[in-house]
């Protein structure tokens, strides 16, 4: 048996925000954690969308201890705070940091610690079984779609690796894509997450396994991250093309319940050991990885991933795509049009960095669903090749 889950209502277009305050009234609810990062906090907009949701019948508090890759100290006085309040429900503002604390502290509010014993890669999401209080989502960045998709990621303070926590249960009930919440992103933030949501559809669309909804998603929603992510860097406030690329994130978070692959593997390591923006991880890393995957599909002879590769090709290349071998050089030099320098040197990674960093990525579950058995050795040489 095959099961799809695309259960998130969402609110898209300019101040669609306005619209999630009477939503939430319906359901009855009267006073929610709204969980969101220190820098929102600081700049304003955290207050201000709070003060915007906030009615004589609707009270909200604020708890930003979230740090930019989550820790699990982050989810543990979140929850603290959520069940020491008098709270019915929760909402998620900011970028990916905030969206998985707030998925994450949504179930463990009404399950017993440890958190990692709901690892999904050792089945953990067989013991999430309780009902959980309603979950609203509002994105300020264009990448991660977390506010549709149906896992989190949390650093365990036990082991120190990224850890991944995968259930419908974690899906928001309404994602609000309000374009407006994104105008004022940092570029370099920009061109990130831009990256991490074409990554997210691209590794779907790679997963061999049959979901052609997931697939088409996929497919359209790797085109308008090339359409409309140029447009964003060049004018930061084309709310047309900012709207569009909330959508693009969002379509990859929806495909990637297909999976995802050896990229987000070798990033996760980058975030959770030198703090590398998850985005600007995968950024560094596509290239090579696109190499490897290359290489393999020719000398195996897979004709299906070799047909796939050739589709992720022509959209990044607008179908100007020639020969399969010059993937890779396109995509690097769409990711440096950005703005993102290749070569994790310039980031802070060195060789002696690489044997421990191929560990970390082979242990990491997401290159499961890569298309092929990716080995620890495979993982150095792409990380040495990425340097």
């Amino acid at each position: 048996m095959i099961q799809y889950h695309f259960p998130t209502v969402l609110f898209f277009g300019a101040d669609s925000l306005l619209d999630l305050t009477p939503a939430i009234q319906k359901k009855g609810l009267k006073s929610l954690l709204m969980v969101t990062d220190p820098g929102l906090v600081h700049i304003g907009l955290a207050n201000s969308v709070k003060t915007t949701l906030t009615s004589s019948r609707l009270n909200i508090d604020i708890f930003d201890d979230v740090h930019p890759n989550p820790l699990e100290e982050d989810v543990t006085l979140g929850v603290k705070a959520y069940q020491s309040g008098d709270y019915d429900g929760i909402i998620a503002l900011g970028g990916g940091s905030a969206m998985d604390v707030a998925k994450t502290i949504r179930f463990m509010a009404v399950h017993k610690p440890p958190l990692a014993q709901y690892d999904d890669a050792v089945g953990g999401d067989a013991k999430i079984i309780n009902p959980m209080p309603p979950l609203f989502a509002i994105p300020t960045t264009a990448g991660t779609g977390s506010e549709v998709g149906r896992s989190s990621v949390i650093t365990i303070k036990e082991t120190g690796k990224k850890t991944i926590f995968f259930h419908p249960g974690l899906m928001p009930d309404i994602a609000v894509l309000d374009p407006k919440l994104t105008v004022n992103l940092p570029p370099h933030i920009t061109a990130a997450t831009g990256v991490d949501a074409f990554t997210h559809c691209m590794e779907a669309y790679l997963v061999d396994s049959f979901h052609p909804m997931a697939d088409s998603i996929a497919i359209e929603g790797m085109k308008m991250v090339v359409a409309n992510l140029p447009k964003v860097m060049e004018n930061p406030n084309n709310l047309d093309a900012r709207g569009q690329m909330l959508l693009s994130a969002t379509m990859g978070a929806t495909a990637f319940q297909k999976g995802l692959g050896m990229i987000h593997s070798m990033a996760h390591p980058l975030s959770a050991k030198f703090n590398i923006h998850h985005g600007l991880a995968n950024a560094l890393l596509i290239k090579f990885c696109l190499e490897f995957t290359i290489d393999k599909a020719m000398k195996t002879e897979n004709k299906t991933l070799q047909e796939k590769l050739n589709d992720i090709g022509n959209i990044i290349s607008c179908d100007t795509l020639s020969d399969i071998g010059n993937i890779p050089d396109i995509a690097g030099t769409f990711v440096n049009s950005i703005g993102i320098v290749l070569g994790l040197e310039k980031h802070g990674i060195q060789a002696d960095h690489i044997e421990k960093l191929g560990q970390l990525a082979f242990e990491d579950s997401c290159h499961a669903t890569h298309p092929f058995a990716v080995s620890q050795d495979d993982f150095h040489a792409v990380y040495t090749r990425a340097l």
